[in-house]
């Protein structure tokens, strides 16, 4: 069975959604995947003037019926209803979502987001939530609101991991997924540093072989026979954020893979570089 098969598309009827479409359309073609459109109609959305003059139950109904209509219209040429389905349901947008892609056992999400808003308000943010809450890998793309992304292309693919106990998993699904499609793999393996001007020349810094970095590359050998993966292996030295994102954007790859923990929990499965490689990432990025 291909890994992903099963594309859940969230549209909110706003720039970004029709900026994404083609990109979303795109990945499908590349995957040989079906694509389901998903709207969330906030039913707490009503107004004050609203309440006023007829029961709350209406006002959904009618909020209801026109998201419906909005939905079975929107982008039919890249997504004809015969083909792909529209989902509607109400709520909370993330929370939603998540279960959407649960219960409909996606395989991949694909988020449209606003550039401005995504970047400076993300931990708030309906894909943060939903990449938090969900268990399928979501892919979100840095685009202004009316600019549709790169194009996707079988051509270069980068994994990032950190050589913790979720890395087998991140590689292992980064590993199949580039099998299936055809897709040059790389691994990136961040070394931690506080120096930035390490970052001024990789090249460079890359043919310097210290200890940490010889360690670090027998364990991802180690690892990659176990995933029986045979990537091309990078390993900056630097602050971990900058250095994955300054290798990212040197490669001009297509996608960038990362992980986040498996398991929700106190802290979400999320965590602070998680987050800023998602505000800062050249490349569309998706977390697993």
């Amino acid at each position: 069975m291909a890994l992903i098969s099963n594309i859940l598309f969230p549209v909110d009827f706003s720039p970004a959604s029709v900026a994404m479409a083609p990109y979303v359309k795109r990945a499908a073609g590349i995957c040989h995947a079906s694509v389901s459109l998903v709207h969330v109609v906030d039913l707490a959305s009503h107004s004050g003037f609203e309440l006023y003059l007829r029961p709350p139950s209406e006002i959904a109904e009618e909020h209801l019926e026109i998201g419906r209509e909005r939905l079975a219209s929107f982008l039919t040429s890249e997504f004809p209803a015969t083909e792909c389905s529209r989902i509607l349901v109400s709520g909370d947008a993330a929370t939603e979502i998540a279960k959407v892609a649960r219960t409909g056992e996606f395989d991949l999400i694909i988020m449209p987001t606003h550039s401005g808003i995504f970047r400076q308000m993300l931990i708030g943010s309906t894909t943060a939530k939903v990449i938090n809450d969900t268990d399928c890998p979501v892919m979100t793309s840095r685009h202004a609101q009316t600019i549709s992304p790169k194009p996707l292309n079988h051509r270069e693919w980068l994994c990032s991991i950190g050589l913790s106990s979720n890395s087998e998993r991140i590689l292992r699904f980064a590993s199949r997924a580039a099998a299936e499609l055809s897709v040059n793999l790389s691994i990136i393996h961040a070394l931690p540093s506080a120096d930035q001007a390490l970052l001024t020349d990789l090249d460079l810094e890359e043919q310097v072989e210290s200890t940490e970095r010889q360690e670090a590359r027998r364990r991802i050998a180690d690892l990659q026979r176990t995933v029986g993966s045979a990537a091309t292996v990078r390993i900056p030295i630097g602050p971990i954020k900058d250095a994955l994102i300054e290798t990212a954007r040197r490669a001009d790859a297509d996608v960038l893979i990362i992980g986040r923990s498996p398991r929700p929990g106190a802290q979400g499965r999320m965590r602070d570089l998680t987050y800023a490689v998602l505000r800062d990432s050249p490349l569309p990025v998706v977390t697993y």
